[in-house]
């Protein structure tokens, strides 16, 4: 398995938005510069942000920031967009406002449940139903922006595989504030093919697995067989949780496609409790 180290960006990220709500202010203000984790004092004059020995002119920057939902970086004293283009697809972090944290857009799908909820929340409830525990194990299939392996961590997990096929998105993850705790050593993060992978762990090793596989396409069609459900109950321990997310249902054909999964996990030997964020949870037997 290729264990890659995740290497965070820390640089200020701003939205169109921040920058407007600046804009007209005269004095001492308390700035968030990642996004609402935190915040700092800068000092706004004639609509010039300073910030220690920056400064920025907040009319000229609100010309240039065109996207209202782009994330913006500042580095090397220049901003740009944390977005690109990239192997056919284009990828972008993508603001829900500019004190919570973002989503993740690939080819214009968000990754996140974002109507009604913010992106971390929808991950606290996914790991909030896995009952996620202390000294857990946890197998993260799908990485994205880390915020399921994060909060499982925050739940006390001590050891968590979290698998992502993707460099891209890592790489995006690295300019997120709210992915940058995925540095913390008791994050493993593996690049590669979820199914090669998931064949390669030892037997009982996990306490929760959570799998959050893009929608279902051919593409993604490998992460929801039978044979892959077989190989996620091999690794789960007796009594163990699994999450699987497939979304929510909006069509007949949606409820079809959710239905084989439900058929599919029992085949494999899963027991499933109940449907709630999108998602099924079932737990391992024996």
């Amino acid at each position: 398995m290729k264990i890659i180290t995740f290497k965070p960006v820390k640089v200020p990220v701003l939205t169109k938005s921040l920058v407007e709500e600046l804009l007209g202010r005269e004095g001492l203000v308390h700035v968030s510069l990642d996004l609402g984790i935190s915040k700092i004092k800068a000092l706004v004059k004639n609509n010039i942000l300073e910030l220690d020995s920056v400064k920025i002119d907040l009319t000229e920057l609100s010309k240039c920031i065109k996207d209202e939902n782009g994330v913006y970086a500042l580095k090397d004293g220049k901003f740009f967009k944390i977005a690109f283009f990239k192997d056919g697809s284009y990828y972008k972090l993508r603001a829900v406002s500019h004190l919570t944290a973002p989503t993740l857009e690939i080819n214009g799908i968000h990754m996140h449940r974002i109507e009604g909820i913010t992106p971390w929340r929808d991950a606290m409830e996914k790991v909030r139903l896995l009952k996620v525990k202390r000294c857990h194990k946890v197998l993260d299939v799908c990485t994205g922006l880390g915020y399921t392996a994060i909060n499982s961590m925050c739940k006390g997990a001590c050891e968590i595989y979290t698998i992502e096929k993707d460099p891209n998105v890592l790489e995006i993850a690295s300019y997120n504030p709210w992915s940058h705790k995925l540095s913390d050593p008791r994050v493993k993060i593996v690049l590669g093919n979820a199914v090669d992978i998931v064949r390669k762990l030892p037997d009982n090793y996990f306490d929760r697995i959570l799998h959050d596989p893009p929608r279902f396409t051919k593409v993604s069609s490998e992460l929801y067989t039978i044979d892959f459900y077989c190989e996620l109950y091999r690794v789960l321990k007796p009594h163990g949780r699994l999450f699987h997310y497939v979304g929510t249902p909006g069509r007949r054909r949606c409820m079809s496609m959710i239905q084989g999964v439900r058929k599919r996990l029992k085949i494999a030997g899963f027991s499933v409790l109940f449907q709630d964020a999108g998602g099924i949870i079932c737990e391992r037997v024996l």
